[in-house]
């Protein structure tokens, strides 16, 4: 049985979270460690498998993300996004926990920043489930893959991280 969240957070979600195929099409953005982009639709990517499939909008035939190859895979509103949005870096200010987690952030071994609130990471885990710092922005949760990132911090360190990272350099 689910948790109280369970109304708070999409069955997708929750699906892929436990290892479960999640059986509705969702907006991905597969961000590969190598600079490639995937953009499309999946409906069978799950926490614990090593491979889904992404329809991507100008090919016939579905595309095999492999997830050792990720950086992380971006679960979006649209697949372009709003280029004229300047997205909040940070915190926006938010509470230590929310219904979605606890504080984390992410520096990426590309330099890419991303903060936002976890219910799933653990050290332990390759991967986990990141819901951003700004509701308003065009990504609803991110998949990470802890192996494409320089370090993750959880709870005040991550705020540290965050405030350290965005620091104009001279």
């Amino acid at each position: 049985m689910r948790g109280p969240l369970s109304k708070q957070r999409t069955d997708a979600a929750c699906a892929a979270e436990t290892g479960e195929h999640v059986t509705t099409s969702n907006l991905i953005v597969a961000r590969c460690r190598d600079g490639r982009v995937i953009r499309g639709t999946t409906n069978d990517i799950a926490m614990a498998r090593p491979e889904f499939h992404v329809t991507e909008p100008d090919k016939p035939r579905p595309t095999k993300v492999v997830c050792s190859e990720l950086k992380a895979a971006f679960f979006v509103r649209s697949l372009t996004g709003d280029p004229s949005r300047a997205d909040v870096r940070g915190f926006v200010g938010g509470p230590g926990e929310t219904r979605y987690g606890r504080k984390v952030a992410v520096l990426f071994e590309d330099g890419e920043l991303l903060c936002g609130y976890t219910q799933s990471y653990s050290p332990e885990r390759d991967r986990f489930f990141l819901f951003p710092a700004d509701p308003n922005g065009n990504n609803q949760r991110v998949l990470v893959f802890k192996a494409a990132t320089k370090r993750i911090e959880v709870g005040p360190a991550a705020e540290a991280l965050a405030a350290a990272s965005l620091k104009p350099t001279a």
